[in-house]
């Protein structure tokens, strides 16, 4: 019994080191104080616009690395945070408010470690510095806007049953329906119970019925606001460029949102606010314009407004709202036109359908509706938002569309990149205000890293030592090891998306650091009772790594199942705790396990030994 190696594990360990070691190489080089550009809706940002910002802010002798475009943004960089400043308020007053222009942290990884898909460990709002805001969801809006579209369902489906009614209008949380006799609403009453379960009905005085929402529709209304919010900010958090976001509920109407890196607390809610609806509308071609204009306007009709001033009849049915994109690009029809190409969920592509089944030829207009804080406060001290609608785009419908279809009559490709940047971003179920908001500077952030790295040194000296003073020569394989843990911990945590590094994150690798030796400690103790019973060296390495194993395997095991549980019911801290303690568990468990097996067979396996330096 020699304890050789197969070739195979060779090659997996130098495998795994290099891949490891070459994603944890972008670690090393840190990151640069930087300016980032990217565009609002009504500009876009271009790589000529280089040579111009260059030009600017040499003649305000503002110093500067390099300037980069990518993924349409553009990144200043540069020596340091005074630096930063200097350039972000140039820059502002140079490009206006159709830019944003906000200070960010980039990383200075090489060009050909990029290309490789190399980049550093995301690093959380504690480490690196950003903002924190906690949202909270406007439900009184959400409500609103579904009892709107259930008053034209309720509509619809009363025409289609020939049950007259003079008018249904929204008083507070409910519908009030007023018939014309005391029959029809006795026929409407009894139809609307059984077809139409998401509300209750009521009798009021004159002919009226009232219809309120159940409290399980109103429960699912909330939730479906918050979640569907969480997921429209995320993307348009992500569309702007804004690097490793973290978008998550907290409690029943709240959304915190942590932008790592941000460093200017305005911009970022203004990328916040730039969250809209969006909605499809059909153009009311039987109206007077210019009668609605003079402020009559058709009662199925509202009176709306493009960019340039210009006055449209729309029909006041919804045809498509916004929530329903799943995907939109833009690009070019064959005579070289500007459109955007859009695609819809099921339930989109039926509306869709329907919508435009009998309408081929006429036009639809594109309607952005934007929530604006007011000045003035609610009964419960809420900030009341004001809705402003703008139509962003009519284009004739050419047939009928389902789950794909295309919008042309775009003026250029910027507005068709544009449209399909806030079609991709989705559209609000209802407004948000912010509640709360903290700011953590870089210098704070940086403070935490040394700290952290200085626990992580120290720890990684103290336990090098006292197993190279205890384990001599086994000691040195097993430092080895563990170094060879730290970088894979590493590696990893730069390779696996949405992984994030925090501060209990940092803890976690300290405690892996101990948890990694302790599985050595199992395997060399096991090695010195093996050499006591009377075995020679290499039965005493082979049984000793062979009987440790199961030990080792069912301690990690367990360790792991408590940082999946940590995971899945944990938040922010937690989360980045429990992520690095499972990398950790892995990391260490191929250390001890496999590299320590493979330098212990290199040294003293395939030949004769006498005695072990155990």
């Amino acid at each position: 019994m020699l304890n050789k190696t197969p070739l195979w594990k060779y090659f997996t360990v130098i495998f795994m080191l290099l891949l490891c070691g070459l994603y944890a190489l972008p670690n090393l080089y840190g990151e640069d104080n930087a300016v980032q550009i990217s565009s609002s809706r009504n500009a876009v940002v271009s790589s000529e616009m280089i040579e111009d910002i260059s030009a600017h802010l040499d003649a305000a002798s503002i110093p500067f690395k390099r300037i980069d475009f990518k993924d349409d943004r553009i990144l200043v960089r540069v020596n340091d945070s005074d630096s930063q400043l200097l350039a972000r308020e140039s820059l502002e007053n140079l490009l206006g408010d159709d830019y944003f222009v906000a200070m960010n942290l980039a990383p200075d990884t090489p060009a050909w470690l990029e290309n490789l898909g190399a980049a550093p460990m995301k690093l959380g709002l504690d480490l690196r510095g950003g903002v924190h805001f906690l949202m909270e969801v406007d439900m009184k809006s959400a409500i609103e806007k579904s009892l709107d579209g259930a008053k034209s369902d309720l509509e619809t489906r009363l025409r289609e049953e020939k049950l007259r009614y003079r008018g249904i209008r929204v008083v507070g949380d409910d519908l009030e329906i007023a018939f014309r006799s005391a029959d029809v609403l006795e026929s409407a009453q009894f139809y609307l119970r059984n077809n139409y379960g998401e509300m209750t009905f009521s009798e009021k005085d004159d002919l009226t019925l009232r219809a309120t929402y159940t409290p399980q529709r109103l429960t699912e209304l909330r939730d479906y606001a918050v979640k569907q919010n969480i997921t429209i900010i995320r993307n348009r958090v992500n569309q702007l460029g804004v690097a490793e976001p973290l978008v998550q509920k907290q409690g029943q109407e709240r959304i915190v949102v942590q932008l790592p890196g941000i460093q200017d607390t305005a911009k970022a809610k203004e990328i916040l606010n730039a969250t809209a609806t969006l909605e499809f509308r059909l153009v009311d071609l039987e109206g007077d314009v210019s009668s609605a204009v003079r402020g009559r306007v058709p009662p199925r009709s509202k009176l709306l407004y493009t960019r340039d001033g210009q006055p449209y009849l729309l029909k006041k049915d919804v045809m498509l709202e916004g929530s329903h994109i799943v995907d939109a690009n833009n690009s070019t029809d064959e005579n070289g036109f500007p459109q955007v190409n859009i695609d819809l969920d099921g339930k989109g592509g039926s509306l869709m359908s329907k919508g435009t089944k009998n309408n081929v030829g006429k036009p639809m207009a594109t309607v952005f509706i934007e929530y604006e804080a007011t000045d003035k406060e609610d009964a419960e001290g809420r900030t009341i938002f004001e809705k402003k609608e703008e139509i962003i785009n009519v284009a004739t419908i050419q047939a009928q569309l389902g789950s794909s279809f295309r919008i042309t009559g775009i003026d250029s490709v910027a507005e068709a990149r544009d449209l399909s940047l806030l079609l991709r971003a989705g559209a609000l179920i209802a407004p948000i205000q912010i509640v709360e908001e903290r700011t953590v500077g870089p210098s704070l952030g940086k403070e935490n890293i040394e700290l952290g790295q200085t626990a992580i040194i120290y720890g990684l000296i103290a336990v090098l030592v006292f197993m190279l003073i205890y384990y001599r020569a086994f000691g040195v394989v097993a430092n080895i090891a563990l170094v060879v843990n730290v970088v894979m911990i590493i590696g990893i945590m730069s390779m696996v998306p949405g992984a994030t590094l925090t501060l209990p994150g940092m803890a976690g690798i300290v405690l892996t650091v101990g948890m990694a030796v302790d599985a050595n400690v199992l395997i060399f103790e096991r090695i010195r009772e093996e050499i006591r019973e009377g075995r020679s060296p290499q039965q005493a390495i082979h049984f000793g790594y062979d009987n440790a194993f199961s030990t080792i395997l069912d301690a990690n095991i367990t360790t792991f199942i408590a940082g999946l549980i940590l995971f899945a019911v944990g938040t922010g801290p937690i989360k980045g705790f429990s992520i690095t303690l499972m990398i950790g568990i892995v990391t260490s468990m191929f250390t001890a396990i496999l590299v320590t097996r493979v330098l212990v067979n290199a040294v003293w396996g395939g030949r004769r030994v006498e005695k072990l330096a155990i």
